[in-house]
């Protein structure tokens, strides 16, 4: 029987925070997630639809699929209700069981990847959407990463055909802009517990 805590989590109404996708809180619940994950999943799935939404409003040219990133923002870390530990330490073994977790459950492995690449975006076979599933996966707490954050510029200044200076303060606009709220979601994730109260 799933948590109070997950059940409230998934609740479309239970806060400001967009619900995630009705399959992904499904699964959520059949896997008994802890309801900080499903917290720490709803926030970053919120954050997704900010930057594809203020990207797309921008750059209408951007090679960005929308609602493929919101899927993989929702589910990038899915691996860590077999690795919990992993919510409170670091730590890369939840990302290949994500995947692995996901497709087992019938996600076409287009969605599945993220939970393997959110923390790869250098990898060579990444893609524009894969970079930002990684950047909503950061700057939902306020963490800038340079690199990440050449690449997905790399590729405004490419698709966009503007310059480097424009795609580059652009960006930082829009990355400072949802940083702003990120007190408020750290606080909205801890309030959830890592483990069952009949575990504390």
């Amino acid at each position: 029987m799933a948590l109070p805590e997950l059940a409230r989590v998934l609740d479309p109404d239970e806060s400001r925070w967009r619900p995630l996708p009705a399959a992904v809180g499904e699964l959520l619940m059949l896997l008994d997630a802890p309801a900080r994950l499903a917290a720490h999943l709803r926030l970053v799935h919120d954050v997704a639809w900010q930057l594809t939404d203020q990207l797309a409003t921008r750059y209408p040219a951007l090679s960005v699929d929308p609602d493929t990133v919101r899927y993989g923002a929702a589910s990038h870390d899915i691996g860590k209700v077999i690795h919990v530990d992993e919510l409170v330490g670091p730590g890369s073994r939840h990302e290949a069981a994500g995947r692995t977790l996901l497709i087992a459950h019938g996600v076409p492995q287009q969605l599945a990847r993220f939970a393997g690449t959110h923390a790869s975006w250098t990898a060579p076979d990444t893609t524009i959407d894969d970079h930002m599933v990684s950047l909503a996966d950061k700057i939902w707490k306020a963490k800038r990463v340079s690199d990440l954050e050449d690449l997905i510029t790399a590729e405004l200044v490419r698709t966009c055909r503007i310059e480097r200076w424009q795609a580059f303060a652009d960006l930082d606009d829009i990355l400072n802009h949802v940083a702003a709220g990120a007190d408020q979601r750290l606080a909205y994730q801890a309030q959830y517990p890592v483990h069952p109260p009949s575990d504390t």
